[in-house]
């Protein structure tokens, strides 16, 4: 990194990967080709149908890595959503950073990963030199129970080698006890419709498994609103480019243009429209799910995702199990 490269666990071969991959998305010849290839680390359902492919809900239709490829190219905001502990999404993270690179396109790259602890050291990052791994880490604050540095660091040291801004997206652990305790601010509140409301509580319910009682569903939904505000924040251009953009890279959920960061975007960025923010998502698949419709979860009339592009699964464990 800078004079002094440091490493993290598989870098050479996530960075062959990312090249090859950024490489051919220019040139359009990677999707439905990658499905049962062995450059997938994730081992469950390779088989299946929709592995390698990428839907485009707009258009309803699947399309080929250049056709996204072009629609990226015309994005202000580009949300890359993924499943935390899938590697594969990581490696297409990466390979889409590297393309944006090559492309002169990419202005900065906010973390969900990072949080507002780190934003300090983050405005002098691209001046400072480290002289090992552990030293970067330290650097950003990096939370390693949170979240596997293995998975990120490529990401991260591709923005640095470009001199590429990175941004802080994340709460610290102070504001969101704030947060959990306060009423959230009408600028916040105010983004969402009844409707949207509705499912967020509804969502927060699900992804406990049922189990958090019922009293703890608004104070959850302030803190998820919240964090899409700050990650929206932290995203957010001067003013709209004409050549560059601005990449999120978060959980899935956070990059719904439904429920989660676009909304954030759109009240905070004056004369932007939806067609200037473009959520991808990598979703795994689901055995004996083929229409790609079942992956959108939609319940209005904006899909959740622009495209999808399908993976490999890393677990079929049942997480509520495991707490029951």
């Amino acid at each position: 990194m800078g004079p002094t490269k440091i490493r993290v666990a598989g870098i050479r071969r996530i960075f062959l990967t990312a090249v090859i991959f950024a490489q051919s998305l220019l040139f359009g010849h990677v999707s439905a080709q990658l499905a049962g290839s062995p450059l997938w680390q994730s081992e469950l359902y390779t088989d299946h149908g929709l592995v390698g492919r990428i839907w485009d809900s707009r258009r309803g239709q699947f399309v080929t890595s250049a056709e996204l490829w072009d629609k990226i190219l015309g994005s202000t905001y580009l949300l890359l959503g993924e499943k935390h502990d899938n590697p594969d999404h990581h490696e297409l993270q990466l390979g889409i950073i590297q393309a944006l690179i090559g492309a002169e396109k990419l202005e900065k790259v906010t973390f969900e990963m990072l949080d507002s602890t780190s934003s300090e050291n983050l405005r002098v990052f691209l001046e400072t030199r480290f002289e090992s791994e552990e030293e970067l880490k330290s650097f950003l604050n990096w939370d390693e129970q949170g979240w596997n540095w293995g998975y990120y660091g490529a990401l991260i040291e591709a923005a640095y080698d470009a001199s590429i801004p990175v941004t802080a997206g994340n709460l610290d652990a102070e504001t969101v006890m704030e947060v959990y305790s306060s009423p959230a601010s009408e600028e916040i509140e105010a983004v969402l419709d009844e409707d949207a409301m509705s499912r967020l509580l509804a969502d927060i319910d699900e992804s406990h498994c049922g189990l958090l009682p019922e009293s703890q569903f608004p104070p959850m939904v302030r803190v998820q609103q919240t964090r899409d505000y700050r990650m929206a924040r932290s995203l957010l251009l001067s003013d709209k480019l004409d050549n560059g953009l601005a990449l999120l890279i978060t959980g899935n959920y956070h990059a719904r243009k439904d429920l989660g960061v676009p909304n954030y975007l759109m009240a905070q960025h004056p004369g932007l429209g939806w067609s200037d923010i473009l959520s991808l998502a990598f979703v795994e698949v689901v055995p004996g799910e083929t229409d790609p419709g079942f992956y959108l979860d939609r319940f209005t009339d904006r899909s959740a995702y622009d495209f999808i592009w399908f993976t490999p699964a890393v677990s079929n464990a049942d997480y509520c199990d495991s707490l029951r």
